[in-house]
């Protein structure tokens, strides 16, 4: 319990009707939360606004609330807080209510449209290795120390963010890796969060059915970097055109690493193998157990990060050896058939166009690349028939399939999908609505020594269908299939 204008330090305000000396139990930004003594933060969201259940917050118990626009009639004995933005003062207040916990430890955020995951998890994994107690805020899972929560969102609520925080902070937690998302940066949930730094890994097309151009989502990516505070570094990867512009209003220590241009930190490929990587990184050689160049990029940003940390670079090659691949990420298993099926979370035309690119590079042609994909509904629909185009274009055969349909008729995005196969590709692609059935479809037509490329889905162990969560796991469900029809 704290009193309410120690929670608002800092916070931008507007104007205060009533006290601000009362006591708070907690906050609440979802009004059916809210019990006796707790504070009712109003966010006008994409699909409701707070302000709606203002009055419901008060029955419930809202001692005070936070607000954009006062009410007409204020209720006696709360206190209204006025501010500009709701979503930010949430944000400053969560930080103070759980004491500023990301000042007490050294957290790096990673942005980008591809790679964030892999890399926050494996520098969790390096520095777990390493010898230090480290947590991680990811898409797949949250990790105070070794202590595993289920993730809901890339980049959670800023209260939630700030209680894990909290947790590490209490269990001596050194260091935490972060999944910073464009919706997490644009919604205010990183503010009031200090940053040690930040990662830029690339930008693609992505989420522009909520960002309403790829200018606007480069500029809230940007948002993060022009708010690093002096001293942290900023570490951006400049073969993407937009690294540099990432830097330009920053105040962090600007760093760049690159596998094309000149950079800080270069890297070259050696070699490219199913059973790993040689890189040549700033003139030292390492042997890594993951695949493709998209993660030569990775690695190398986990490289630069950690040497930027404070780790010996030596130690860091040394740890970087003994990384395991991340759930979901270019996950792969060989059949007793010799198919090879892989598991991956490309869930964008870049990202997929990475991983058929990396498959390219590491198949004989002696064998029929065979491609199962889909695209989530209620999401930036553009991308749909750029994905099925490279799909087609660059396998032997591309199967379009149900993703996450969510609200939408799985037919409907199938149907998107297909307005991008170029003439010559039609024939060589299938459409299957039920995501298990077309996984078996290209069980059945992969002869040995062929390769099954599961892409969109990824370490995710839900299929959601009209709001609804089904037990669905890509990987548990080739390798059954796999299995099934060995014998």
């Amino acid at each position: 319990m704290m009193v309410l204008r120690d929670i608002l330090y800092k916070t931008s305000i507007e104007a205060v009707k009533g006290p601000t000396d009362i006591a708070i139990s907690k906050m609440e930004f979802d009004s059916r939360l809210i019990k006796g003594g707790d504070a009712f933060i109003a966010i006008r969201g994409t699909q409701s606004d707070g302000h709606d259940y203002i009055e419901k917050a008060i029955s419930l118990g809202a001692v005070a609330v936070v607000c954009e626009t006062l009410p007409e009639t204020l209720a006696e004995n709360v206190t209204y807080i006025q501010v500009k933005s709701a979503a930010a003062a949430l944000a400053t207040m969560a930080a103070n209510y759980y004491g500023n916990p990301s000042r007490s430890l050294k957290l790096v955020g990673i942005t980008g449209t591809n790679g964030k995951t892999t890399i926050a998890t494996l520098l969790y994994q390096l520095f777990k290795n390493a010898g230090y107690k480290t947590g991680l805020l990811s898409t797949v899972k949250v990790l105070v120390a070794e202590k595993e929560y289920p993730a809901t969102h890339t980049t959670p609520d800023s209260i939630t963010i700030n209680r894990y925080l909290r947790e590490m902070v209490d269990a001596g937690v050194d260091y935490c890796f972060m999944e910073v998302s464009s919706h997490g940066i644009h919604q205010h949930r990183t503010t009031g969060l200090e940053f040690a730094g930040g990662i830029f890994t690339n930008l693609s097309h992505d989420h522009l059915d909520y960002h309403n151009s790829f200018a606007e989502y480069r500029d809230v990516k940007k948002k993060f970097f022009d708010e690093l505070p002096k001293g942290s570094f900023a570490l951006v990867n400049v073969d993407d055109k937009n690294g540099l512009v990432m830097l330009q209003n920053t105040m962090a220590k600007k760093f760049t690493y690159a596998l094309k241009t000149y950079a800080d930190y270069k890297a070259h490929v050696l070699e490219n193998q199913l059973s790993g990587l040689l890189l040549k990184i700033n003139e030292q050689e390492v042997w890594v157990k993951l695949i493709g160049t998209f993660n030569a990029y990775n690695l190398l940003a986990i490289y630069a990060a950690a040497v930027n940390l404070g780790l010996e670079s030596v130690e860091v090659l040394r740890l970087m050896s003994e990384l395991e691949s991340v759930s979901g990420r270019f996950q792969f298993i060989i059949s007793e058939t010799n198919i090879t099926a892989i598991v991956d979370y490309a869930h964008t035309p870049d990202a997929l166009e990475n991983v058929l690119k990396t498959i390219e590079d590491i198949r004989t042609r002696n064998e029929q690349l065979i491609t199962v994909v889909g695209c989530g509904g209620d999401r930036d629909t553009t991308k749909r028939p750029i994905m099925a185009n490279i799909a087609s274009s660059m396998s032997d055969r591309a199967i379009f399939t149900s993703d996450n349909p969510r609200s939408e008729d799985p037919v409907d995005i199938i149907e998107d999908m297909e307005k991008g196969v170029e003439p010559q590709n039609y024939k060589k692609t299938v459409a299957m609505v039920d995501r298990k059935q077309a996984i078996k479809l290209a069980c059945q037509l992969a002869m040995p020594n062929d390769i099954i490329l599961i892409a969109g889905k990824g370490h995710e162990t839900y299929q959601e269908i009209r709001g609804v969560k089904y037990d669905f796991d890509d990987m548990q469900t080739v390798k059954e299939i796999l299995g099934q029809l060995n014998k």
